[in-house]
């Protein structure tokens, strides 16, 4: 009877699934077990029981020593005690093995305290997941969302169908927002929003990922270009430093034996060398300064290109979405109609 009882269940939950399928009807599911083991708050849950489990196993443990302690000293003066004292000992052990024996199912039994302390501690947990479905299905639109670590038997169900991992990241992330600051919680709430354009659209976050990887090329490109710069500048500096040192000892007439010797030609054509290396790096250093900034007016433009691009992309989708709640609407509003109209 249980078996037929299970086959119709089936075959009512498959015919529910395709009449509402052929509906539009939007379908998830979690794995609740998955769920709370992602969760801080359940391991934290789980280690208090395990300490106070760890406390009772102890208790029963020393009521067992107690027990066999009894045991071993019947048998040891069993032949110097009369047949009175003999029972009076039995029933003592019997009495105690009892204790013991209510204690393990006070403790561990189907109805013990270790099930209902785990029910106590695990329910706030479970009232979190339950709002955040209710949150993912409302912002969604999910007409179900099951849970398959329930009772209810699911034969297949696939894997992009399982929301299991945004109630994780829902989750985590209301925990991490009592500990952020104002901007923290701006940059969380824009990072949220492009995940969650990233999961809806994946064309676009292959794009906003390319666009991210170009993005940091076309930084560190620019910051080996100014570290590159500086070192220029340093080296041009320390030599200008070098030029007109040198030149304002030749002016002063403290040159060296060796500089003596150089004739006037020799000395004029150092300085135009020096001032042509002068000029030259002075161009370089404008120039790099000018490429540095046509590029991050490029990086600036494509990003606000990109902004521009996503949200065109969001108002289609916004008015999509409008259409198909709009079409819903006349679609129930005909549906009431049709059922008033019925004699």
């Amino acid at each position: 009877m249980k078996k037929y009882s299970l086959l119709i269940l089936c075959s009512l939950s498959l015919s529910f699934f395709n009449i509402h399928a052929q509906k539009g009807a939007r379908i998830g599911y979690i794995d609740m077990e998955y769920i709370l083991e992602k969760m801080p708050a359940f391991a934290e849950a789980n280690n208090q029981l395990e300490q106070k489990a760890q406390k009772w196993k102890q208790e029963m443990e020393e009521k067992r020593n107690e027990i066999t302690k009894l045991k071993e000293s019947l048998k040891t003066e069993k032949v110097l005690l009369t047949k009175e004292l003999i029972q009076e000992r039995e029933e003592e052990i019997a009495f105690h093995e009892k204790e013991l024996s209510d204690y393990q199912q006070k403790r561990f039994g189907p109805n013990g305290d270790l099930i209902s302390q785990k029910a106590v501690l695990i329910k706030p947990i479970q009232d979190q997941v339950f709002n955040a479905v209710q949150d993912i299905a409302e912002a969604k639109n999910y007409d179900y969302i099951f849970d398959k670590s329930s009772d209810l038997t699911m034969l297949f169900a696939k894997k992009n169908l399982d929301i299991s991992d945004k109630v994780v990241t829902v989750l985590l992330r209301a925990e991490r927002k009592e500990k952020l600051t104002k901007k923290q919680l701006a940059d969380e709430a824009e990072k949220e929003r492009k995940e969650e354009a990233a999961s809806e659209n994946p064309q676009l976050a292959e794009r906003q990922k390319k666009l991210e990887e170009k993005k940091e090329q076309a930084q560190k490109l620019a910051e080996e270009r100014k570290l590159a710069n500086e070192a220029k500048k340093k080296e041009f500096e320390e030599k200008r430093a070098k030029l007109l040192e040198e030149k304002a000892a030749k002016k002063n007439g403290t040159v060296s034996a060796t500089s003596k010797t150089e004739t006037p030609n020799t000395v004029a054509n150092e300085d135009k060398k020096q001032n042509q290396e002068l000029k030259k790096q002075e161009l370089e250093d404008k120039k790099a300064a000018q490429q540095e900034a046509r590029q991050k007016l490029i990086d600036e433009r494509k990003q606000k290109l990109e902004e521009q691009k996503k949200a065109l992309e969001d108002k289609k989708k916004k008015i999509l979405e409008d259409r198909e709640a709009a079409k819903k609407a006349r679609e129930e509003e005909l549906k009431n109609k049709t059922e008033q109209k019925k004699p």
